[in-house]
């Protein structure tokens, strides 16, 4: 198949699918090591589960609602679907061919995944033992022939169906449908063999298994092919009035494993009979999104890849950089009272946060902490924190979004957990998620409350701070803590119009703010001075910051754009954004962070948000994007920003072709941002 040619001005969900080709690229790449190329293709289907989930689901609905009403949209969802479908199906192609490659490079490695059809006697032996012992007591096989109702696929679960024939005519052929239960023996069976290593899947040991399972079925062949289905993720809120809020998300969660179905992927080589069979029986529709694929399903099991004890194998694991001014100091309360700081996650360590949360729940002088959370870790030191804060007598506040996705349960959980121990546990807004990451501690000092505040672009989560890549500020400015305290203010009491002078706050004065940032350097431009906007975010997709950014383009500002994910501008197009740069920089750390910085007619702005340019961001959630004031940190900032805007190595072209081609070195030095980066928080003093 040919690349297609996307308009990615219009359609964000095939953008969308170009960003998870760059994953793919990275999973092609022969420099990365073999075992993180298996994790990227783990990756890659984690993230192509989540897009059907939720993307492709809303599209689903829009075509249910123009059917019902009879009033079409200029774009046809149902066109976008089957260009979803074609561009999926050309994706999966070339999955399958990188997995091959990455298997045939691991067996030079002498680590070899096998089947049950390459089993020697003593491996066999292996692997009837551990099935007896371990996966038989835990498998349910539904029998098709005797049930009128096909069992209930769950959405995150790989199955398999089973055709058993018998050459007996009397006995008729029959279908079965197993669960494999990766939740609770893992996807990975490795055997006990010293001088190489083998793997073999759990998909595999119950087709090798299956003649065990069903023995007393007099059955003489057994045929497996894995089947998987994706449902639609969409929460469907209850309006009863009588239940709280965090009773209907918890309803709503539970009630997502029933969702729609809107994919279904199943082993190419299945006989047409059986994926009829099984299409029929689950009532599907034929813009349900079949996709074929190979044998195994679920490769978001492969970002787990079992660490095989070679170290040439994976990247080396980079120990988080301890901030220089944290070691000066006891307390972090002086550190901060001296000179704002920001910590860059995962090359500095998150631990100096949690430290200063400890601090707080601990220190006399602390009167209250407030904090959004959007998503924490399961095993959170942070919450931890916040309960010890309260228990200790501190004034708790903390802001939950239950609405966060596919985190709702944990959420639920933790949100219990806290009003257990007497914090004060907010919802936010129905219809208006908090999104914004901000912690703002009140201490008496001299007979004064005094604020202390942090303003991050990521989620207060030990974990995702380890592997993605964000930027928290930490000040004591009084004037930005007495605005974080409105923001806190107006999640309680959403009526309130508070203004800001320092801070960008989302849904009431973002786009206000940014579209006049925008018309600043048009004007400058206009007058001959230096012009320039240079944007890190994850999304780029709202089309009236778009149309601002073209109309600065015109006028001379130079526009230079990091863009992880989706982006709908199209850059260098001459007379409309030949001015307009973006790259995209995928590599081993997820980009999260998000910098604007404005020329502003030579005294630069600088922004730290939570904020994507989507018209979810600016118009629907609490946001909130705060200045860096201190001049040591925004040159540290532009530092970084450069840096980032010079690789040419991880760094892909975004234009109108959209062929995702790397930036090229052009005969210059390699420069690889994110392993710069590392070399340079070690070295920073």
């Amino acid at each position: 198949m040919n690349r297609m040619k996307i308009n990615i001005q219009t359609n964000r969900e095939l953008s969308w699918l170009s960003f998870n080709e760059r994953v793919l690229q990275e999973a092609a790449d022969s420099n990365v090591p073999l075992v993180e190329r298996m994790k990227f293709l783990g990756i890659f289907s984690n993230n192509l589960d989540e897009f059907f989930k939720v993307r492709v689901a809303t599209i689903k609905r829009m075509i249910d609602i123009e059917e019902s009403t009879g009033k079409y949209s200029k774009e046809r969802p149902s066109e976008i679907l089957n260009q979803i479908q074609e561009f999926v199906i050309h994706l999966q192609q070339k999955f399958e061919e990188i997995y091959k490659e990455v298997k045939t490079e691991l067996e030079k490695e002498k680590i070899s995944i096998i089947d049950e059809t390459q089993l020697t006697r003593n491996k066999a032996e292996f692997v009837q033992k551990y099935f007896e012992e371990k996966v038989l007591p835990v498998l349910t096989p539904v029998m098709l022939h005797n049930v009128k109702k096909f069992p209930q696929l769950k959405d995150r679960s790989i199955y398999l169906a089973v055709i058993m024939t018998s050459e007996d005519p009397e006995i008729e052929k029959e279908y079965a449908v197993i669960e494999i239960p990766t939740e609770r023996l893992g996807r990975f069976l490795l055997f006990p063999i010293r001088t190489r290593k083998y793997i073999i899947l759990l998909d595999d040991v119950i087709r090798f298994g299956l003649k065990s399972l069903f023995s007393q079925l007099h059955y003489d062949h057994y045929a497996a092919y894995t089947i998987k289905l994706t449902r639609d993720a969409e929460l469907d809120i209850d309006n009863d009035l009588s239940k709280s809020f965090l009773e209907k998300i918890d309803e709503s969660v539970s009630g997502r494993r029933k969702g729609q179905p809107v994919r279904l992927v199943y082993d190419k080589t299945m006989p047409k009979e059986l994926l009829v069979y099984i299409i029929q029986r689950l009532d599907l529709e034929k813009d349900d999104n079949m996709i074929p694929g190979g044998r195994y399903h679920n490769f978001k099991d492969f970002m787990n890849f079992p660490n095989l004890g070679k170290a040439h194998l994976q990247y080396p694991q980079a120990k988080a950089i301890n901030h220089p001014r944290f070691l000066l100091y006891k307390s972090v309360f002086d550190v901060i009272s001296e000179k704002d700081v920001l910590l860059h996650f995962p090359y500095q360590n998150f631990n100096h946060y949690i430290n200063w949360l400890r601090e707080a729940s601990m220190d006399p002088n602390v009167v209250s902490v407030k904090t959004t959370l959007y998503r924490v870790a399961s095993d959170s030191a942070v919450m931890n924190a916040l309960i010890n804060a309260a228990l200790n007598g501190k004034q708790v506040t903390v802001n939950i979004e239950l609405q966060a996705r596919f985190d709702e349960k944990l959420n639920i959980y933790w949100s219990r957990q806290l009003e257990e121990a007497g914090v004060r546990v907010t919802f936010g807004i129905p219809g208006l998620k908090v999104h914004s990451k901000i912690t703002l501690i009140s201490r008496r000092e001299s007979g004064e409350i005094v604020h202390y505040s942090a303003l991050g672009t990521g989620n207060f989560h030990e974990g995702t701070a380890k592997v993605y890549s964000d930027i928290l500020l930490i000040t004591k400015d009084q004037e930005i803590g007495a605005e974080i305290w409105k923001v806190f203010d107006f999640i309680d009491n959403p009526y309130k119009n508070y203004k800001y002078d320092h801070l960008i706050v989302s849904p009431n004065y973002q786009r206000e703010k940014l579209s006049e940032l925008i018309r600043n350097e048009i004007i400058n431009a206009e007058k001959g001075e230096e012009a320039y906007i240079i944007l890190k975010v994850n999304s780029l997709v709202d089309k009236e910051m778009i149309e601002k950014l073209y109309q600065a383009n015109n006028a001379g500002v130079k526009i230079r754009a990091i863009v992880r994910g989706i982006c709908t501008i199209v850059p260098g197009v001459e007379g409309m954004s030949e001015n307009i740069e973006v790259v995209s920089i995928v590599d081993k750390f997820l980009e999260h962070s998000r910098v604007f910085i404005f020329a502003n007619g030579g005294d630069e702005l600088y922004y730290l948000s939570s904020a994507d340019w989507m018209p979810r961001n600016i118009d629907n959630r609490i946001e909130v994007s705060a200045p860096v004031y201190d001049k040591d940190l925004q040159r540290e900032l532009r530092y970084i920003i450069d840096l980032q805007l010079a690789d040419n190595v991880k760094a892909r072209i975004i234009d109108e072709d959209d062929l995702n081609k790397y930036k090229g070195k052009d005969g210059k030095t390699k420069i690889r941002s994110q392993i710069e980066l590392y070399e340079y928080f070690k070295n920073l003093k």
